[in-house]
């Protein structure tokens, strides 16, 4: 391997260092339960002292570490309860991906009280520019979304604001739009008519109004009533 950049899931255990060598995005989905196959993980099937450097792990080193020489059930135990070292690269993506979410969850969740309508995403995005809005990458977006919301309000006119709406939708729409409502919004009331209708109340977050309207009629092909509070 020589000096060739590695990316590297290691262990400590009995005052020694594991290590796997590792495609760092596989190795981060395989510990979220998104992959199951190793083979997507793993650039070479050996445990490493020094994957950097090549230097093979010795059986007996692994026996009494993990109890086993098994390759793939140590892998297993590194990737669980190992640190997966991440890229640089790979770190900037991250994190990309999370001021992204941000500013989607901005757009969906947020008016702009002057006219009642999203704030555009770039809008968003020069606002959190603008006011040097950092995102803390060590929590999730929902844990700090409210202060961050109170520190562009200085910046934009800003609002978060819930719409309540009537639903009624037909007994054949039912079994797949049902899901869909539920994971969208917060169903306030609901009751099934003796057809097999389903009729709801609910709140969704007003940025988001216009798309999940537009998703149910296309689930539906139309046949969705609609009743704006």
């Amino acid at each position: 391997m020589g000096d060739k950049k590695v990316n590297v899931a290691r262990v400590k255990k009995f005052g020694h260092t594991f290590e796997i060598s590792i495609d760092p995005d596989a190795a981060l989905r395989y510990k979220k339960g998104e992959i199951t196959d190793l083979n997507e993980v793993l650039f070479a099937n050996n445990i490493f002292t020094d994957a950097k450097k090549g230097l093979i792990a010795p059986s007996d080193k692994l026996q009494e570490a993990f109890k086993t020489t098994d390759t793939n059930k140590i892998a297993e135990i590194i990737l669980k309860h190992g640190e997966i070292q991440a890229t640089s690269e790979h770190r900037t993506q991250e994190r990309e991906q999370l001021r992204r979410k941000l500013i989607e969850m901005i757009h969906r969740h947020a008016t702009n009280p002057q006219t009642g309508l999203p704030h555009p995403p770039n809008r968003i995005e020069a606002a959190l520019e603008q006011g040097k809005i950092s995102i803390d990458y060590n929590k999730k977006i929902e844990e700090q979304f409210e202060d961050i919301i109170s520190k562009l309000r200085p910046i934009i006119p800003i609002k978060i604001e819930q719409k309540q709406l009537i639903l009624s939708i037909p007994a054949q729409y039912t079994g797949k739009t049902y899901q869909f409502v539920k994971s969208s919004a917060r169903i306030l009331s609901e009751e099934w008519t003796n057809n097999g209708n389903w009729k709801a109340k609910i709140e969704i977050p007003a940025g988001f109004q216009e798309e999940f309207i537009d998703k149910l009629n296309s689930m539906t092909h139309g046949d969705v009533f609609v009743e704006l509070i």
